[in-house]
């Protein structure tokens, strides 16, 4: 199936002890590219979370926000710096007897002194707290995804849509192609007549010169390699794998046909179709460009 690379996805619940937040968006790239927001503390999920997302995306700029609150105690360990806590006390201590102050140091003041004090909690279970953000993260992944199916449908129901009205131009080029040679003839004897009057010419020179400009001017390769690239855009749009890249490299393709008929052209009406055709063939470009 067909994806876009444009999608969103939004999850938020409470697993255990821990509130989360998840959000996904991507945007059009011609690679993988990952940019992620994640709470102090939880920066080892980085590495998961790109590899999970990788695993079901191929192509596309994502932008991650991850957030893990822990709703349970605290908890940790309180650890005092008595080397620090010490130094303060004599500090203080100095102060009170060279100035003669009233107060000595107190323990409320000594607490003041936040870098007296430091809390060291556990690690935490990387295991437990990457299966609680994935409770959340996956189903708003898999809305993410669905949305890139969604826009996908719409993208191939506009690329088909515009390969069926360029292979009804391509169906009027061949109708009038004939009438370029048979015009170039009656051209050329036209010509030969009017130079020779009632005098007889070489019948056999003038159909040897025409299917010299026959070969030049015939378009039947160009049309058919044409019409072999929009069966495999068809088959290309059903597949399940990432095809943009394929897709793009087809469509450069089916431009080189269409401008190779516009050299070879010596028709007005068919110099007017392969504008119509390079035009349609343009805009299938630019729908490509956001195809996973």
């Amino acid at each position: 199936m067909l994806r876009s690379m444009t999608g969103y996805g939004r999850g938020e619940g409470t697993v255990g002890d821990r509130h989360i937040v998840f959000e996904v968006k991507s945007v059009n790239h011609k690679y993988f590219e990952l940019n992620s927001r994640i709470t102090r503390g939880c920066l080892y999920l980085e590495d998961k979370l790109k590899a999970y997302l990788h695993q079901r995306v191929s192509r596309g700029k994502l932008d991650v926000f991850l957030q893990v609150e822990n709703l349970g105690e605290a908890g940790g360990e309180v650890q005092v710096n008595h080397s620090l806590a010490s130094g303060y006390y004599q500090a203080l201590s100095e102060l009170q007897e060279r100035y003669r102050l009233p107060d000595g140091p107190t323990l409320a003041l000594l607490s003041r002194y936040q870098d007296v004090f430091s809390i060291h909690k556990a690690p935490d279970d990387e295991d437990a707290v990457w299966q609680a953000v994935l409770d959340v993260a996956a189903p708003a992944i898999d809305s993410f995804l669905q949305m890139r199916e969604t826009e996908g449908v719409r993208l191939k129901t506009d690329i088909m849509k515009k390969a069926l009205n360029i292979l009804s131009l391509v169906d009027k080029v061949e109708e009038l192609s004939p009438n370029t040679v048979k015009a170039y003839r009656e051209r050329l004897q036209a010509k030969i007549q009017e130079m020779l009057g009632d005098s007889r010419f070489d019948e056999q020179r003038v159909l040897t010169e025409v299917a010299v400009f026959a070969d030049k001017v015939a378009i039947d390769e160009e049309t058919v390699r044409l019409r072999s690239h929009f069966a495999q855009l068809e088959k290309l749009m059903e597949s399940s794998e990432s095809v943009g890249r394929k897709i793009d490299f087809l469509v450069q393709e089916m431009n080189r046909e269409a401008n190779t008929i516009g050299s070879k052209s010596q028709n007005t009406d068919i110099a007017y179709l392969v504008v119509e055709i390079k035009s349609e063939i343009e805009k299938i470009r630019e729908q490509v460009q956001n195809v996973e």
